[in-house]
């Protein structure tokens, strides 16, 4: 069984960090304390048990329930089922997500993250929660990898709590996204401010043009809280469900400025 860590926050007021500064001390048994910010994910993976002890019993994570919610939701509306879905969860990390589409009973589910240590991760604490999992830069994909990606035939795209910081680009994105059939349903979350028109960053004009457009129809658009911060303030993000209507061009990014 494994036991709890002493984990301990700094003192600081809030908004003092951005999202993707956060940090935690981790207080080992005759060791030196080690500061790990939140988004060095290979450190967190390599301690079984840290990484749901952190975000999902400290900081009260529900991402991965929403999303699902919103997909099921989403599938509801033209009467299919989870059961019908071959699954690509990008940024899969250690199966948080993939554990939740595996209890909905998804057809067919494979995991996708650049970090070899996520799969190990998932090895270790979920062993059969994947039919396949890939380590690959989806900006740099061969042909033969998107090739041999594309035999699984998918007609559904996951990506949890990975979108912007840098974690999976929108290059990465909508390479994952072409790779997924037509008609094909897509089910991912981001931190609000995403979404406001005040934030002219490259990423954030991106995804809300893709959004909006015509390559995608949404069925579900909903803010809901997504963890706490380290100050113990709620961090909202919106979950996003819908249908692809076709592969996005290859100068999508340029004809938007990008």
């Amino acid at each position: 069984m494994i036991g709890k860590y002493r984990i301990k926050f700094p003192k600081m007021k809030a908004n003092d960090l951005e999202q993707d500064e956060e940090y935690f001390f981790l207080l080992e048994p005759g060791a030196q304390e080690r500061k790990i910010l939140f988004h060095e994910y290979a450190e967190i993976y390599k301690i079984q048990g840290l990484y749901e002890q952190l975000f999902y019993e400290r900081l009260k994570c529900n991402s991965p329930t929403k999303v699902s919610e919103a997909l099921r939701y989403s599938l509801s509306q033209v009467h299919e089922h989870f059961t019908e879905l071959r699954v690509l969860d990008l940024g899969a990390g250690n199966g948080m997500m993939g554990e939740k589409l595996r209890n909905h009973g998804v057809s067919r589910l494979v995991g996708a993250d650049i970090i070899s240590e996520a799969k190990e991760a998932t090895d270790r604490d979920r062993p059969m929660i994947y039919d396949a999992y890939y380590i690959e830069d989806f900006c740099n994909l061969t042909m033969q990898q998107r090739e041999d990606i594309q035999e699984w035939s998918f007609n559904c795209l996951t990506t949890v709590a990975a979108l912007g910081f840098g974690d999976i680009p929108v290059k990465a994105f909508i390479e994952a996204f072409n790779i997924l059939q037509s008609k094909g349903w897509i089910a991912f979350n981001m931190k609000e401010t995403f979404l406001d028109k005040s934030d002219e960053s490259g990423f954030s004009v991106a995804i809300r043009e893709l959004i909006f457009s015509e390559y995608l129809d949404v069925y579900f658009l909903e803010r809901y809280q997504h963890r706490l911060s380290i100050e113990g303030q709620p961090l909202y993000y919106f979950a996003i469900a819908g249908r692809k209507n076709s592969d996005i061009p290859q100068d999508f990014l340029t004809s938007i400025g990008i």
